[in-house]
């Protein structure tokens, strides 16, 4: 069984089986490729896509699909005087009553406009225009905008918002999300792999096997989704394919490097694309592993956004991770080695100390980094710490939470048309809070919540069929995502319950954010023990060592909190962000938990690799100097794909971008390049305790090299080796 499947393993690399491969591919994508487009049919946008599972407001949500087979979502209008001390006159009377005549026709069946509401201070006029949310939602708000903002009389500001407009305005947002992300990153990753191979050919290699990949992904996730019950929201649909291309360009630049360095030893490169497979395989599948892993931790998570993004990124990982080291192989292998044109490499001895790598590019630079750190180790990995704990302390301010205008970039229609009602009548009257009781004691409930502080009124709603339910309509006095609606929330819900017999629930907006909010800190509690202890465990069995795995996920957690301070500083005084979403400490950890690992990973294989070879100090060095170019471009690839996010209106995701951004450059040219090899250096081969590794005589003695795999592939001793360069 192990001959198979280290047979199997090689096979992309093999002068018949790489075109099997290749022609399984082409026939994969050709057959499967109709269903990659229809990922949008099972995505879940439904009111309880982002909340927690088993939450009372989704259960409220549940409850209100009994009242009617249509659910009626309200659009307001808001007709506010512009200016200080204007105020509304018979002309904007006339417009406001004019517009109720026409917006009869986009209301519900069984449904009526409401009259227009003045506001108490007389700058405001307000209409309520019940839609049906089953039957073209977002061309019935648009419409309504476009007959709201004809013919205003001068000085007037007309806005359409409540929770249609809301979410109309974020449908808008997801909608081009998924093309937008495609092309910036897309864009970014080939301008980025053109720098790094300076080839006008190699970089589409890497790209046209992240395409492969997208496919697999899509078509995975949508068969996942409609067939095991995978949740897709469109955000973690958004998101997936970035992931795909990053974690994808990882692992072609980490193939791609070591192939190259084992054609300046071989001449066949059917037999380099083999030992390549073979020497980078274990690090690129321990990277895979860690990282789907990890974010399939996530399904613990009560948030259903949560859990789904764990879960369909874990997919995408997986089929990242089969693209790369079965179809890039066989292409890179079938067009040969002028792939790496103008630097073709060719078989050729390591080059001397300070010299050029065959390739003619300089190798002093990791090597005299190394050598820097080698020199006082202690006092590297103690002024890494330092630094990334200065950057830690300023996780400590930040300001948890972002209400509902502060959600955008830009703020759209409808953040403006709440602000207006907001600001002339109370707060909750465009977004009211949603009770479901038993019909019998609704007149109970509804008397036991209208002496409630915070609430400005309560209105009957509507009775389910068979009578035996109704909704009450709380209007609150403070904005729905205020704290203080959130607080008139927990009192409602402590005094429902004292009505005997109402079993009564209590939802809506602010009960969501209130819910959501809670449930945020239970994940944290909950998903981030777990992800450490599995991500420890795959560190464990890749070096079977306990002190490194230890040390190496300690530098990860170090950085995550410096990467969320200098985070928190550029959120506060460059983009003026006024806080930081509930979900962003949690997914932020996973995310550079779980991609911060690769990087320690790829140093780590290598550096036992050549310890095996060289001894421990030396052995880190060499692993340190080899890796130093291909590690370094892949962070930087990384870094840049989750930077397109912050581009984006979403502040939320803009947010999980630079946060992750900076992770992933903190773990790639500080704890990579200076703090795990300073610790290994510094503990000596107790690095390696209890393996066998630190069994050995001492760090500095060379130990005997076990039997390599390539000793079966070609009977001769291969020449020293070369440096890795990307």
């Amino acid at each position: 069984m192990k001959a198979l499947l280290k047979r199997l393993a090689g096979a992309p690399g093999g002068s018949r089986t790489k075109w099997f491969v290749l022609v399984g591919w082409l026939i994969l994508a050709a057959a499967l490729g109709p269903l990659a487009g229809k990922l949008g049919e099972v995505e879940e946008s439904g009111p309880n896509a982002f909340l927690p599972r088993g939450a009372e407001s989704a259960q409220v949500n549940t409850e209100l699909e009994r009242f009617r087979t249509d659910a009626v979502m309200p659009a307001v209008t808001v007709y506010s005087a512009a200016g200080p001390g204007a105020t509304i006159g018979a002309a904007e009377r006339a417009k406001a009553e004019a517009d109720r005549t026409a917006f009869a026709r986009y209301a519900a069946d069984g449904e009526q406009v409401s009259r227009v509401l003045p506001s108490d201070d007389g700058r405001a006029l307000m209409l309520v225009v019940p839609l049906s949310s089953e039957d073209g939602i977002s061309d019935k708000v648009e419409e309504i905008r476009t007959v709201a903002g004809a013919n205003a009389p001068p000085g007037l500001d007309v806005e359409v918002g409540g929770p249609a407009g809301s979410l109309v305005d974020q449908i808008a947002v997801f909608d081009s999300l998924d093309s937008t992300l495609m092309i910036a990153t897309g864009i970014v990753v080939a301008v980025l792999l053109l720098i790094t191979y300076r080839s006008p050919v190699l970089w589409l290699f890497p790209l046209l096997s992240v395409g492969f990949a997208a496919v697999l992904t899509q078509v995975g996730t949508y068969l996942l989704a409609k067939y095991a019950g995978l949740p897709v929201d469109p955000q973690s649909a958004g998101i997936l394919m970035v992931l795909v291309f990053g974690v994808g360009t990882d692992y072609a630049l980490l193939l791609t490097a070591r192939y190259r360095e084992e054609l300046h030893r071989r001449k066949d490169r059917h037999t380099a694309m083999r030992l390549a497979l073979h020497r980078s395989g274990p690090a690129i599948l321990a990277s895979a592993g860690t990282v789907a892993v990890g974010l399939a931790c996530l399904s613990l998570a009560d948030i259903n956004s949560s859990r789904s993004m764990g879960l369909v990124g874990a997919v995408g990982v997986v089929c990242g991770f089969l693209a790369m080291i079965t179809i890039l192989p066989a292409l890179l292998v079938i067009a040969g080695r002028w792939v790496f044109w103008p630097f073709v490499p060719h078989v050729t001895r390591a080059p001397v100390a300070g010299a050029a790598d065959p390739a003619g590019r300089s190798v002093t630079v990791w090597s005299r980094i190394g050598t820097a750190v080698a020199r006082r180790p202690r006092w590297s990995w103690l002024m890494s710490v330092a630094a990334t704990g200065v950057l830690a302390v300023s996780a400590l301010g930040i300001d948890m939470g972002l209400q509902q205008s502060e959600m955008f970039q830009d703020k759209p229609e409808s953040v403006v048309a709440q602000e207006r009602i907001s600001a002339h009548y109370p707060s909750g009257a465009s977004d009211p809070a949603t009770i479901v009781t038993d019909a019998g004691r609704a007149g109970a409930v509804e008397a036991a919540v209208s002496e409630v502080s915070g609430v400005a009124r309560v209105e009957d709603g509507e009775r389910t069929p068979n009578g035996r339910l109704a909704t009450l309509s709380v209007v609150l006095e403070d904005a729905p995502d205020s704290q203080a609606a959130k607080d008139t929330i927990d009192v409602l819900r402590s005094e429902v319950r004292t009505v005997e017999g109402a079993k009564a629930l209590v939802g809506g907006t602010t009960a969501q954010t209130l819910d959501t909010q809670r449930a945020a800190d239970r994940d944290l509690r909950t998903v981030i023990p777990v992800v450490l202890v599995v991500v420890l465990l795959v560190l464990v069995w890749l070096l079977r060592a306990i002190v490194a795995p230890v040390l190496l996920l300690a530098t990860v957690v170090i950085s995550y909190f410096a990467a969320l301070g200098a985070s928190n500083l550029l959120f506060e005084h460059v983009f003026g962000y006024a806080g930081v979403d509930w979900s962003i400490p949690l997914m932020g950890f996973v995310f550079l938990v779980a991609l911060g690992i690769d990087y320690n990973i790829f140093l780590m294989h290598r550096v036992k690799e050549e310890s095996v070879r060289l001894g421990h100090a030396r052995g880190v060095l060499e692993g340190l100097t080899t890796t130093g170019g291909v590690i370094t471009s892949a962070g930087v690839v990384l870094a840049a794909t989750f930077a397109v996010f912050a581009g984006l209106p979403l502040v939320t995701m803009a947010q999980m971008g630079v946060i992750v951004g900076i992770g992933v450059l903190l773990d790639t040219f500080l704890v990579r390049t200076v703090l795990v090899p300073a610790l290994a250096l510094d503990l000596g081969r107790w690095f390696w305790w209890p393996g066998r590794l630190f069994r050995a005589a001492g760090p500095d003695q060379r130990e005997t090299p076990e039997h390599e795999p390539e000793q079966e592939l070609e009977q001769k001793q291969e020449p020293e080796r070369a440096p890795e360069r990307v």
